[in-house]
């Protein structure tokens, strides 16, 4: 459909106005629409006039219009779905996302009235245009359009094409294969339904028969499906591709970075790729940047617990540990802390590998190994930016144990994750890091050790009565006594839940404070046992009594508590 006079003449004064096209070719170029028709802005194109690059950043400045390239936004195949696939040719449109009523569309020509009110009436909905080049609209509309997007169809799309496995050197075809919009679509797919679930993992594994697509959902891998082996190459090009990766490459790992718009959502993913018997494997982090950060009192801390860590990070100074395993959720805990005691009043530095979250009233810093920009060096410049507060992703080696243990020392808040079973092991990692013992003992206020347990779905869950052995064998008898209503539940499973009986995550969490009694074992270079046993004289809790009271409220069940606190108390 073309454009009004009015809109047709809008574009041409605009693109005058910034000086692209003169007076004279504005009219050969309305004088070629009124004899051959089309749109306006393809006929100073095809005039050799302006570029498609020209008309968005023109819609842009002049109308503020957003401009938006689609290959950095993984869209969903379900808001495609609101739009008929003939209108979207028809008009040149693709949906983006919808939030409320309101959906917003990439249009190679956001200035056609009639179309928005032609998409407007189809779908019920207001309409909000973005501009993207006609090249990337159209591919869209070829990808999304072609069929459903679930993950068996894009991966029977793409099976059809007869990719058969590459040789080493055949860069060129898997470049091909990875270009393909089957392919495309496979892997979008596999993102986009990871996303949606909920996943903070993918795994894409190859094995002798098959290629293993699994999610880590609430910390458990679960298989997706399994695609032909001999997509393997294609799905594994296409990954690294979008992480600026080496294709070629197939002996080394390497690691990346990629950076997409899943609908609304701003996703990092961080990409790792490992050449195992059968071929690389890929692992992709999620991190969902747009999702809310949350505040102590939701992280999961018993009111005794949360009330000694909140003294602990609004003291001025002296350091802070938060310990456990990978995926744990320190770095969550790290920046709740950091999210409550931050304000204009304080200079609060961060040195993190990777950045997660954006905070406020916060200057956060990125890890550069190519750079040279380490946690030690980071340290180092951060002491001389007159911090007040100072959070370090993560203490790994004896430098950076040394300066974060003299920051905390000279007058510095410090806060870090450490990897370790339980708190009390904290202690006995520093010195074996090489930091003096009596370092540690001045310096150290406390330690948090953490884990992640699953909640019982709450649309599914019911009473659970343990038997007597088990109430026997796991200590419980102090829980039982004298209640008349235990409050165990379990999850019966169901659609919601994936059948699982879960649904979510929380934490549990022990905490150490060092007092001077467990300061005098730090000097003599106790044990961890020795110190654990001292700090649980003076009512320390460890992780499987908080998990188990978590449990006896009916958060979670005895399965998960054992599941999560066995390696650490038996």
């Amino acid at each position: 459909m073309p454009l009004p006079q009015q809109k047709r003449k809008m574009l041409g004064e605009m693109l005058i106005a910034e000086g692209l096209i003169t007076r004279e070719q504005l009219e050969r170029a309305l004088a070629e629409q009124k004899l051959h028709g089309g749109r306006i802005g393809a006929i100073f194109r095809s005039l050799g006039f302006v570029t498609e690059d020209d008309i968005i950043k023109v819609l842009g400045k002049q109308m503020g219009i957003q401009p938006v390239a689609l290959s950095s936004i993984i869209i969903d195949p379900d808001v495609v779905k609101i739009l008929p696939e003939t209108l979207a040719r028809r008009h040149q449109v693709i949906p983006l996302f919808k939030k409320d009523k309101t959906l917003t569309l990439a249009m190679v020509d956001p200035l056609n009235v009639f179309a928005i009110d032609d998409l407007r009436g189809a779908t019920g909905l207001t309409i909000q245009p973005v501009v993207s080049s006609e090249s990337d609209v159209m591919k869209a509309i070829d990808r999304f359009y072609s069929g459903t997007a679930t993950m068996e169809e894009a991966a029977k799309e793409a099976d059809v094409q007869g990719y058969g496995v590459m040789p080493d050197d055949q860069v060129i075809d898997l470049q091909r294969i990875a270009d393909d919009t089957p392919m495309i679509k496979l892997v979008n797919t596999v993102i986009t339904q990871a996303v949606r679930e909920g996943a903070s993992d993918i795994h894409i594994e190859p094995d002798a028969e098959v290629l293993r697509i699994r999610y880590r959902v609430d910390g458990i891998l679960r298989e997706v499906m399994t695609p032909p082996r001999n997509l393997q190459a294609g799905v594994v090009s296409r990954v690294k591709i979008m992480a600026d990766l080496d294709i070629a490459e197939k002996r080394m790992p390497q690691d990346g970075r990629i950076e997409m718009k899943v609908g609304e959502k701003d996703v990092d993913i961080r990409l790792s790729t490992l050449p195992t018997l059968y071929g690389e494997k890929l692992v992709m982090r999620l991190l969902d940047k747009s999702s809310a950060l949350l505040s102590l009192e939701d992280l999961g801390f018993s009111a005794e617990t949360f009330g000694l860590f909140d003294k602990m990070v609004r003291r001025p100074y002296g350091l802070i540990l938060v310990t456990g395993p990978t995926g744990s959720g320190k770095t969550t805990t790290l920046y709740a802390a950091l999210n409550r005691i931050a304000s204009v009043e304080r200079n609060v530095v961060t040195i993190e590998d990777p950045v997660e979250y954006q905070l406020k009233y916060t200057n956060q810093v990125q890890v550069n190994l190519k750079t040279g920009l380490t946690f030690a060096s980071g340290l180092r410049s951060i002491l001389r930016q007159d911090p007040d507060v100072i959070m370090v992703g993560e203490i790994r080696d004896t430098e950076t144990a040394s300066i974060a243990i003299q920051a905390a020392l000279t007058g510095h808040l410090v806060l870090s994750t450490l990897h370790t079973n339980d708190a009390a092991g904290a202690v006995a990692r520093l010195v074996d890091m090489g930091a003096e013992p009596f370092l540690v003992a001045s310096s150290l206020m406390g330690v948090v050790a953490q884990r992640l347990v699953r909640k019982v779905c709450s649309r599914c869950k019911g009473p659970f009565m343990p038997t007597p052995d088990l109430i026997q064998s796991l200590g419980l008898d102090k829980f039982m006594s004298g209640r008349k209503e235990i409050g165990l539940v379990k999850g019966a499973g169901c659609p919601q839940c994936r059948n699982t009986g879960y649904a979510g995550r929380i934490g549990i969490y022990e905490l150490l404070p060092i007092d001077e009694a467990i300061r005098n074992l730090i000097v003599t270079r106790s044990s961890s046992g020795a110190i654990r046993n001292q700090a649980a004289r003076s009512g320390f809790a460890g992780l499987r009594f908080q998990g188990l009271a978590a449990a006896f409220k009916g958060v979670t069940t005895l399965e998960e508590v054992l599941r999560v606190t066995q390696e650490v108390e038996v």
